[in-house]
């Protein structure tokens, strides 16, 4: 039950987004209501134990560089409620089944030395980055508009504009430098043949060196609980196991936000949204999805490549033609032929994940949206091929399908982690091309989701400025 039935605003989803809309609103407002339909809050970084007692998997979000590095996130002072981020001595390693590797360190010059003939050239493109990631974030990580540091801007656009094919071709002389930027651009799960996917491997290397890919001591759900309790310091109001299906659900309120994709949203009975809104939301196209895994261990993983047991994430998937197969692959709807695998080891670097001894190990790959293939056997296999041994190490395992995921979470239609596909024609035209896209067109009626710019990650941007957008239009400044 609520407290009252009368509201400032109400937030419907406590993922990321929704509590970061809530926290901004309950800066501005006294009374504010968060709702979410599963019993714990957390959305996409929610923690469980999934396989055996007392191993502590993160359910989809596992390892949080946007979080670290989010604009908004960092005005919250976030350890103040208990936060701690880890941060691996190696963000990243990439494997080849020689038993040789890559791998980005947090520092620029000692993954340039790496990287031999290609060190030069990997510096020349990300150090004017790394010197301004968060002028470089700030404009980045928002809604389209004139950027604070344009030099920078049209620096970053002519390498990021470009497909990845294109830039790995012209940049750098290695195969295996090639194939760690594809497993970087790999993550937006587009065609790397395709325009500005360059910005994604750009980007993930850049927070590497500046704030790293960290994890979240005990789970991804402790920043969750984090966020709630700042909410709750401003005043707010959480209730969970509450699903929303109309209008009639929800107390009155002045301003509703939506933590969903647009096809909830167009499922939410009563919103009155015009014909011509709901058209242009029904135009939303989704991407693949991924089959999720998670492991007891009774050991650490047996990697050939010993560098791989100082990363807390993996990428496994080869050279860079087998990795744009496979995303290629999944894109159009096929099962690839092998597997590109996302893998996150964070017990090697947090005890609290594991009994004393013990080991947690989780992976994700893409594959086609709403799969309800177990691809478990394939994905353990082509482990086996970087780590021989593993599937002797492991205590139990759970896996989840394209179809169970969006069971699990309704925001991932498909199996889809980003709240919608993020190519160039959608990355910030999302939900509809719009000056105002937080808005619908009902006017006290806003989606606030990953379905909004700046797109998917754990950063919580997309409701910051949702809520943000609505403290402008009250003031008379939109």
């Amino acid at each position: 039950m609520t407290k009252r039935n009368d509201y400032d605003a109400v937030v419907v989803g406590a993922g990321p987004n929704g509590l970061a809309a809530a926290i901004t609103l309950g800066r501005q407002f006294n009374a504010v209501l968060l709702l979410e339909a599963a019993k714990t809050i957390g959305g996409g970084v929610r923690s469980a134990e999934l396989t055996l007692p007392g191993f502590h998997h993160d359910v989809c979000s596992a390892i949080q560089p946007l979080s670290l590095a989010s604009p908004f996130f960092r005005q919250l002072d976030l350890p103040q409620y208990g936060l701690e981020w880890i941060q691996p001595e190696i963000p990243l390693a990439h494997p080849f089944e020689d038993g040789s590797a890559l791998f980005l360190h947090r520092s620029l010059e000692i993954t340039a030395d790496a990287m031999g003939a290609d060190g030069k050239a990997y510096k020349r493109l990300l150090q004017p980055f790394v010197d301004n990631e968060t002028r470089l974030l700030a404009d980045i990580l928002k809604p389209l508009g004139f950027p604070a540091s344009p030099f920078l801007m049209a620096r970053f656009a002519y390498h990021a504009l470009r497909s990845l094919k294109n830039l790995v071709g012209t940049q750098f002389q290695s195969d295996r430098t090639r194939a760690l930027f594809a497993g970087l651009a790999g993550h937006a799960m587009i065609p790397l043949e395709q325009a500005a996917t360059a910005a994604f491997s750009i980007v993930l290397a850049t927070l590497a060196h500046t704030v790293g890919w960290p994890i979240i001591r005990g789970g991804s759900q402790k920043l969750a609980d984090a966020l709630a309790d700042c909410f709750r310091n401003t005043g707010g109001e959480i209730v969970t196991d509450r699903r929303i299906a109309s209008m009639a659900d929800l107390p009155k309120a002045a301003s509703y936000f939506f933590d969903v994709t647009p096809r909830q949203l167009l499922r939410i009975e009563g919103l009155g949204l015009s014909d011509a809104y709901r058209n242009r939301l029904a135009g939303f196209r989704y991407g693949p999805g991924v089959y999720k895994m998670d492991w007891a261990l009774h050991e650490p993983i047996p990697w050939r490549a010993d560098i791989c047991r100082k990363a807390a994430t993996v990428h496994l998937g080869g050279s860079f033609d087998e990795i744009a197969a496979s995303i290629r692959d999944v894109h159009s709807g096929k099962a690839p032929s092998a597997h590109y695998i996302v893998l996150a080891q964070q017990s090697l670097f947090d005890a609290s994940r594991a009994p004393s001894g013990k080991h947690t190990a989780w992976a994700y790959c893409h594959v086609p949206h709403g799969s309800k293939a177990d691809v478990s056997a394939l994905v353990e296999s082509r482990i086996e091929g970087y780590a021989p041994g593993f599937r002797e190490v492991i205590l139990a395992r759970n896996g989840l399908t394209a179809g169970a995921m969006e069971q699990y979470n309704a925001n991932y239609v498909g199996g889809d982690i980003n709240g919608g596909l993020q190519d160039l024609g959608q990355l910030y035209t999302r939900p509809v091309a719009s000056l105002h896209p937080y808005r619908t067109s009902e006017k006290n009626i806003y989606l606030c989701s990953s379905s909004t710019p700046p797109g998917g990650g754990v950063h919580g941007l997309c409701g910051y400025y949702a809520a943000c957008d609505l403290c402008r239009r009250l003031q008379g400044d939109a």
